[in-house]
């Protein structure tokens, strides 16, 4: 499997990049009130990524190539931080493609081996500030050893079970929730953000905000 992955070029295409930009600073507006159908939509097949249904799962569908995900990273940790322990946050690549899948197995890789504090933020500006050319799965793998990670686990770890099975779920999961472009958020595997009517990755934040809610009163019984 591994000998596959290393001979698939990484710049080929990992999916669509939302156009989605940062919103322009404006003076302070009123609160915009939500709507179905224009700032988030209802999932036909929910799905939850995780097994933790006591939670509201909160899931970005990003890509490292895609720049709006780069923009929404630093967006996404801190919004993150700032949620109750009723929130699971997650985020899952998109992983189709031969580069797709590749930076999917490196990603869960990472995380299983939890290394993605090196690693994570560390991608998205070997793509995004240092413009660096990754021509193969083991370009990527070399460049993760720079940053101090053990490369004979991480190759042994790229082939594991819990990897594979994480990227087939991904796989699988991710056309059921509708996303076509990247950054794409899922709450609760029912909801896909779609933005904010004022505009940029602020309103997909304001929006995941009140869905987040909304699904927080609906669990409730509210």
């Amino acid at each position: 499997m591994l000998t596959r992955l290393l001979a698939v070029l990484l710049l080929l295409p990992i999916g669509a990049c939302s156009a989605q930009t940062e919103a322009p600073e404006e003076a302070a507006k009123p609160a915009v009130e939500r709507q179905e159908g224009r700032d988030y939509v209802t999932i036909a097949e929910p799905a939850r990524f995780t097994d933790d249904a006591t939670r509201i799962e909160v899931v970005e569908v990003f890509a490292y190539s895609c720049p709006h995900c780069a923009n929404f990273e630093p967006m996404f940790v801190k919004w993150k931080a700032s949620q109750a322990d009723d929130v699971l946050p997650v985020q899952v690549p998109m992983a189709f493609g031969g580069s797709g899948e590749a930076f999917g197995r490196l990603f869960f890789a990472a995380e299983s081996m939890g290394v993605l504090d090196k690693t994570h933020q560390a991608t998205f500006d070997a793509f995004h500030v240092d413009h660096r050319q990754f021509r193969s799965l083991a370009d990527v793998i070399a460049y993760y050893a720079e940053l101090g990670v053990d490369r004979p686990a991480l190759e042994a770890t790229l082939e594991s079970f819990p990897v594979t099975a994480k990227l087939a779920k991904a796989q699988e999961i991710v056309p059921k929730w509708g996303v076509q472009g990247t950054p794409s958020v899922i709450v609760d595997g029912r909801y896909r953000i779609v933005g904010g009517p004022e505009g940029g990755l602020e309103g997909t934040i304001a929006t995941l905000d009140h869905v987040v809610e909304m699904v927080r009163q609906q669990r409730r019984g509210n």
